[in-house]
């Protein structure tokens, strides 16, 4: 084996292996949200959509727990379709769920309790008494299917949990999720039951299962293939090593947005087409939109090699109701940000005027000033008495503290203070201890990740062994030195 072989070989090996960190299974965490609100209206929804079937299959007759595997199954089925309506990003959802980062929460939540429910009817079920959904030789046949569909069902399941794949595939291996879906929902119509499909029993468990799969469609066939969003070009391109600052400019409409939102971006380059989500940092009066994307992943380190001045790009949103500012326009405003989680900030900080109420406290976490986003926009903003700016750099040993937060909050305003946070997940966890600690009630935080997984990210490590294998790597960015 030649010697660029074997240390291809030790790399994947090495980062197959990972760390202790990768392979921590840590308690799922529940949106962050304030105990009582309008977005606790979704999830309630959906859990008394899945609980009041137990009445449906309460009285039914059969060998064993029937009632309660017909009951888990509906719930499985039901869980599946609310998650597939979540995938959609439609407002009227994201409005009850509390914004799309909380959707999309519920919908991995949503996700794996299927694969729970659809095992526990599968150990539970057994010969169920009362009226046939369908001729004896369909219900069997559709059993079938549902068997093959929980199989795919684990095995598309343990493929997102293990980030092994490039975030591209992945995605492709997500949308098949419909399979076990539509075989298990023909299964549940067809199977004996309590009720008859025409009762008003049979008329809800069949809205839910159509309005799973029309969701799907709308998503993958609708959004995903045909109306994939607005058109922009690339008008400007700042490289900043791991960061790297893209601004658009529209063609036709341009995207309307409040502070703080962010939209999917999808490049016309050939492997960047698929969606992937960045907070706007340029202010709703502006025509063109300014993002900054931080190199973390295949995709995101191959956007800086592609990419060009001219390149095409959809631009699908805007999504997200990050609250920058209080309902109140006396409570203190304290910004947390840090890295690239600066961009729902940059916006805000250059388009509000100093007399709009209390100038908010923007700490800003950074590891040099070299690699900050946008510091000389907010040191401007700053000068202007805009926001009053706290930087932090981690690389002088200038970390932030509670010591820090507390300076500019009186120990009256604590519980009123309004407080916004995005950033790195030690970051944002630590400062919510430390607001915690100071009393404070109102913490939002702004926390985009559309995926998620146990062990270590092996996604780059194969994206860079298919392309470099297949010849697929592209040359170096051409750039207008103008922008650069």
């Amino acid at each position: 084996m030649s010697a660029p072989r074997i240390d291809l070989v030790s790399r994947i090996a090495k980062t197959l292996w990972g760390t202790r960190r990768d392979w921590r299974i840590e308690r799922p965490a529940m949106p962050a949200m304030s105990p009582l609100g309008s977005h606790w209206v979704g999830p309630v929804m959906a859990i008394l959509s899945m609980a009041i079937g137990w009445y449906a299959f309460k009285d039914a007759r059969g060998d064993g727990a029937v009632g309660f595997a017909l009951f888990i199954g509906s719930v499985s089925i039901l869980l599946m379709a609310w998650s597939n309506m979540l995938a959609t990003r439609i407002a009227p959802l994201e409005q009850l769920f509390g914004g799309l980062d909380r959707m999309y929460r519920w919908h991995r939540w949503f996700g794996a309790l299927s694969v729970g429910a659809m095992w526990l009817h599968i150990q539970t079920a057994d010969d169920v008494k009362g009226i046939r959904g369908a001729s004896e030789d369909i219900a069997d046949a559709a059993e079938d299917l549902a068997e093959t569909g929980s199989n795919i069902l684990y095995v598309l399941v343990a493929v997102s949990l293990l980030r092994w794949l490039p975030t591209r595939w992945w995605r492709v291996s997500h949308k098949f999720l419909v399979l076990p879906y539509a075989f298990s929902s023909w299964h549940f119509y067809t199977s004996t039951k309590p009720y008859a499909n025409a009762s008003v029993w049979g008329a809800w468990f069949t809205g839910f299962m159509i309005l799973g799969l029309v969701a799907w469609v709308y998503r993958v066939v609708w959004r995903d293939a045909i109306r994939r969003g607005r058109h922009y070009r690339v008008s400007k391109i700042v490289d900043a090593g791991h960061t790297v600052e893209i601004e658009l400019e529209p063609i036709g409409a341009p995207l309307r947005y409040n502070i703080g939102q962010f939209a999917f971006l999808k490049f016309g380059v050939r492997g960047m087409s698929e969606p992937h989500p960045f907070t706007i940092a340029s202010s709703p009066d502006e025509s063109d939109l300014r993002f900054f994307i931080k190199n973390l992943g295949d995709w995101t380190d191959a956007l800086q090699h592609r990419i060009q001045v001219g390149s095409r790009v959809r631009v699908e949103g805007p999504y997200g109701a990050l609250p920058l500012f209080p309902n109140h326009s006396e409570s203190d405003i304290v910004w947390v940000a840090g890295g690239v989680g600066i961009t729902p900030f940059l916006g805000a900080a250059c388009s509000r005027m100093p007399d709009d109420g209390p100038v908010p406290h923007l700490f800003y976490c950074i590891r040099s000033t070299e690699d900050a986003s946008g510091l000389e926009q907010l040191q401007q903003a700053a000068q202007e008495g805009r926001i009053v700016l706290h930087v932090h750099e981690s690389a002088q040993g200038n970390r932030l503290r509670s010591q820090d937060l507390a300076k500019v909050m009186t120990q009256d305003g604590n519980r009123s203070a309004h407080v916004v946070m995005c950033g790195p997940d030690g970051l944002v966890k630590s400062m919510r201890a430390a607001m915690r600690t100071l009393g404070v009630r109102h913490v939002h935080v702004e926390g985009f990740d559309i995926r998620t997984g146990v062990g270590p990210d092996l996604s780059r490590t194969i994206h860079d062994v298919v392309t470099s294998k297949f010849g697929m790597r592209t040359p170096q960015r051409l750039r207008d030195s103008t922008h650069v």
